[in-house]
């Protein structure tokens, strides 16, 4: 339970990154917007599932998460 601290200070950390990049380079990367992403909108009403931009998300987070063990060990 000691390392709780900084298990959530790391975290904070790495959620502010993420959010820094993603508010200077999120006007060039269509994120949220990709062909694929189902968008229905009507006169009340309006539905937005960004099936696609999750897929990708999950494939760099995949990626980057393995490069780490690879290198940790």
């Amino acid at each position: 339970m000691p390392n709780m601290p900084k298990l959530l200070m790391a975290a904070g950390a790495v959620l502010f990154l993420v959010g820094l990049v993603w508010m200077l380079v999120g006007k060039s990367i269509p994120l949220g917007r990709l062909p694929g992403d189902i968008a229905i909108e009507k006169e009340n009403f309006r539905f937005y599932f960004p099936i696609v931009t999750c897929i990708v998300i999950s494939i760099v987070l995949s990626a980057v998460l393995y490069l780490v063990r690879l290198f940790m060990k």
